[in-house]
């Protein structure tokens, strides 16, 4: 898909819908920023896209949120997580055998977990609204 410079949220939240209709049960997008950068809004989007009615917010404390749908929408925080029994704990391969579509902030925490074919979406700021969205095709 390339990358593409967002000036809002809201613009954000459409390169996530637009990305969904291109995902199908057992794909994995790994997100990529820091604190702030959009992670989330841009899952919001792929929600949206999705046709979920899901109020979507980042699951730091829980790690995990299932919008539903189908395939469903598998929403990761992976900030806290440390190892491969904190990885487990999380139900991260369960899903992952379930086909669903999974989505994943911190994937730098995770790297090595990560499915061979996994997309992977690198936000990074550029000023308070703006950001860079580079996203490497499947």
């Amino acid at each position: 898909m390339g990358s593409v410079i967002t000036n809002s949220p809201a613009e954000t939240e459409a390169v996530g819908a637009a990305l969904a209709a291109r995902l199908k049960g057992g794909d994995v997008v790994a997100l990529y920023g820091g604190l702030g950068m959009g992670k989330t809004a841009f899952v919001r989007g792929l929600a949206a896209g999705m046709k979920l009615n899901a109020e979507v917010s980042s699951p730091t404390f829980a790690l995990v949120h299932d919008y539903g749908g189908n395939p469903s929408l598998i929403h990761f925080d992976m900030y806290r997580v440390s190892g491969w029994d904190d990885l487990y704990s999380t139900g991260f391969f369960d899903y992952l055998d379930a086909g669903a579509i999974i989505a994943v902030e911190w994937s730098e925490n995770i790297e090595a977990a990560l499915p061979e074919h996994t997309l992977r979406v690198k936000i990074e700021k550029l000023d308070e609204n703006r950001r860079r969205i580079e996203i490497d095709d499947i």
